[in-house]
């Protein structure tokens, strides 16, 4: 009986050495999925991508100066896309979140508010409009949230704080430069003034009043009208009746198509004069005619073969709105800075009062001085003939 009973002993020992070598295998194996599993997760997040780094984009993409706007949506999207298909900034994407700010304070107020206090935006590209601009720009500073504004001239926009830039140039030099032209190049003493009540028709009428005055002219007649108004008859009479050498007409696309017309209806001969917002060739395209012979002052861009092609494809003509190369610009600098500071309202601000952004499609050189203005300005002019505009200095 005992060799059974040791037989039995010997079936029970390898039994439990081959439960326990179970066990070690099944354990062994949950250990190294385990370990896999976490390895691959750590993989999974180290390979994830990073936040992206947000931008507010404010600009009339409906209403009064919509074609404006819209090209400056589109020159955006053109640098945003260069920027990212290069790496990002540090392997961050930008990510621009555009608002209609629609070229009046309340809408862009408004969409300030939600980029400012929802979408969490460090800083915001413009507005256009310095009426758009001059809206945000208390809240914007109170939040430490940069502005940086492609198009607004008014000359009281970058007094509004330290977060406040623009590199667009001031309507200081504009009017300084459109009395300049009609007193000295035209050799018009007799002018009369026509704007649109907004914080840039306002802001470069009073500049050209000062520094044309100063030449030597005189002003016949000056006549403001609001921004919604398309019927300028009751203005323009008085204009003509003045007797004016030329006109100083500031207006949005709106206001201006129908005032060319109406000024050719009534007989208006004297020299139409503009300012950069009639850089938009939907005006001259709807006016025919009427827009004959008028001229405006714009400002000159070193623009290159390869940001018209890109424009053109993007927005389906040749045309160079107002702005649309500094709102390109304005995105590179926005990225040459993002890639030596954090993206902070605060780090960004600092970092533009020490930029020297060379190399873009709006100007040779853009800096910043202590108000955030942009420093110097080149102009040139522009001359309508059938149905075009081309620079004639």
């Amino acid at each position: 009986m005992e060799p059974e009973t040791q037989t039995q002993g010997t079936e029970s020992n390898g039994s439990s050495v081959a439960k326990t070598a179970v066990w070690l295998v099944l354990l062994i194996i949950v250990v190294g999925g385990l370990i896999f599993y976490g390895s691959k997760k750590s993989g999974e997040e180290e390979a994830a991508p990073k936040e992206p780094i947000k931008i507010g984009f404010i600009g009339p993409l409906t209403g009064d100066a919509a074609n404006m706007g819209q090209n400056a949506q589109a020159a955006v999207a053109i640098a945003v896309a260069e920027v990212n298909t290069a790496g990002g900034i540090n392997g961050r994407m930008l990510e621009v979140i555009y608002e209609d700010g629609k070229c009046n304070g309340k809408d862009a107020a408004n969409a300030a508010n939600k980029l400012i206090n929802i979408d969490k935006v460090p800083v915001i590209l413009g507005g256009a409009c310095s009426g758009e601009t001059s809206a945000f720009t208390g809240a914007a500073e109170q939040a430490k949230v940069t502005v940086l504004s492609y198009c607004s001239s008014a000359p009281t926009i970058t007094q509004a704080g330290d977060y406040i830039f623009r590199n667009y140039p001031s309507d200081l030099y504009q009017g300084a430069f459109g009395a300049d032209y009609i007193y000295t190049t035209l050799g018009k003493k007799k002018v009369a003034i026509l704007y649109v009540k907004s914080d840039w028709g306002v802001g470069i009428k009073d500049v050209f009043l000062e520094k044309y005055k100063a030449l030597g002219g005189t002003i016949v007649a000056e006549e403001g009208y609001e921004q919604t108004a398309r019927d300028l008859r009751t203005n323009l009479t008085k204009i003509k009746s003045a007797n004016p050498e030329a006109v100083y007409f500031l207006g949005y696309t709106e206001a201006s198509i129908p005032g060319l017309k109406q000024a050719k209806e009534l007989g208006l001969k004297a020299i139409l004069f503009g300012g950069d917002a009639w850089d938009d060739s939907k005006i001259w395209t709807e006016v025919g005619e009427a827009g004959e012979g008028a001229m405006y002052s714009v400002v000159s861009a070193p623009l290159n073969d390869k940001f018209k092609t890109d424009m053109k494809a993007k927005v389906g003509s040749d045309e160079i709105a107002v702005c649309t190369p500094t709102a390109y610009d304005a995105l590179k600098i926005l990225a040459s800075v993002l890639g030596k500071v954090e993206a902070t309202g605060e780090a960004i601000k600092n970092e533009l009062y020490r930029t020297v952004y060379t190399g873009g499609v709006s100007a040779a050189e853009v800096k910043f001085d202590a108000n955030g203005d942009m420093v110097g300005a080149n102009y040139a002019v522009k001359t309508v003939k059938t149905g075009k505009a081309e620079v004639v200095q």
